[in-house]
């Protein structure tokens, strides 16, 4: 290793890229894979920075980065996956060539477990746009089988990601419905959520594929989340109006005084009344996917500050359950 390379400071690298020196900001990414760890550390974590300020920025260089996926130490993969997945969030299309490195990253049964998480949530926001890149069988596969890691915070970017692939393509999770079904009694609410929007996703599109897992949907009608709830609910309103049959409970029997706005909006979707408008006047739309996808990220952040907490270095929202570490700057809570 080369102790006399340096690493860049944000500024720097902000200063090659936004003039347009992106093979200079190469040789000096391609220099740093022989330098010594905490000069790779540093820079990874200044285009972390980076990433998470200006993410369109990086684009020139995400081919060159993909090299620090297979680090030495965990904790720069760690970090460059992060890297990709503020990208990913902003720029999937930027992100796409990368596709091969992540889905590597997220079969490797011997990676660090948060890598692959992490590389699962890029790969569901590419998949999101992109779903003929990212959800290939492989991908969708590692998963569902992902699904049974004994970490809660892994399960829910792995269920993250298979929402953002039935959100972009409700094919290509149509015949695999029964396997997310049987992962909706989780103990942790946020993969409930995200299974069971995945699933409602498919069903917008083939209701029929719902069919096999109404108990499994009905079970979750008790949840003691109103967000798992109402995604259930909106589920069998989506089998109720294309005539297969199901058992709904009268709309007072699932709501409380403390239901959520969304939960009630689901009730009423699902036991034939008029939807609530908005302040606009106009009816709220539910059982789409296009609803789904404009509405499902703010549905996550209410769900996460009901009963969570705002991390005081960067103000994301968490649920109180998680991490001792703030998930997206890794300040403590």
């Amino acid at each position: 290793m080369d102790d006399s390379i340096q690493p860049p400071s944000v500024d720097r690298f902000e200063t090659l890229l936004e003039h347009g020196s992106s093979e200079d900001a190469v040789a000096r990414l391609e220099e740093l894979h022989g330098a010594d760890t905490e000069t790779r550390k540093t820079a990874i974590r200044t285009l972390r920075q980076l990433a998470e300020a200006r993410p369109s920025l990086l684009e020139p260089v995400l081919s060159v980065l993909a090299a620090f996926l297979t680090d030495e130490r965990r904790s720069i993969r760690l970090t460059t996956v992060k890297l990709y997945v503020a990208v990913a969030e902003a720029s999937p299309d930027a992100v796409s060539p990368v596709v091969p490195s992540l889905a590597d990253r997220l079969a490797d049964d011997d990676e660090f477990y948060y890598v692959r998480a992490r590389a699962a949530e890029a790969l569901g926001y590419v998949a999101l746009e992109y779903p003929e890149i990212a959800a290939t069988p492989e991908v969708l596969a590692d998963l569902r089988i992902g699904l049974t890691f004994d970490e809660p915070e892994v399960r829910e970017k792995l269920a993250k990601a298979l929402e953002y692939i039935a959100l972009g393509d409700q094919d290509r999770l149509s015949h695999h419905v029964g396997d997310l079904a049987r992962r909706l009694d989780d103990p942790n609410e946020l993969v409930r959520y995200h299974l069971c929007t995945a699933i409602v996703a498919v069903g917008c599109t083939y209701p029929d594929a719902l069919s096999g897992s109404i108990d499994a949907l009905a079970d979750r009608l008790n949840d003691e989340s109103p967000f798992v709830r109402g995604r259930a609910l909106e589920a069998m309103g989506i089998l109720d109006h294309s005539d297969l049959d199901v058992s709904i409970p009268e709309g007072r029997a699932l709501v409380d005084d403390d239901s959520t706005q969304f939960l009630l909006d689901r009730v009423r979707f699902a036991t034939g009344d008029t939807c609530e408008e908005t302040g606009d006047g106009t009816a709220v739309e539910i059982g789409t996917v296009r609803s789904i996808r404009d509405r499902t990220d703010d549905v996550v952040r209410e769900l996460v500050t009901a009963d969570g907490e705002v991390c005081k270095h960067c103000g994301v929202s968490f649920p109180s359950a998680g991490p001792p570490i703030c998930p997206r700057c890794g300040g403590p809570r």
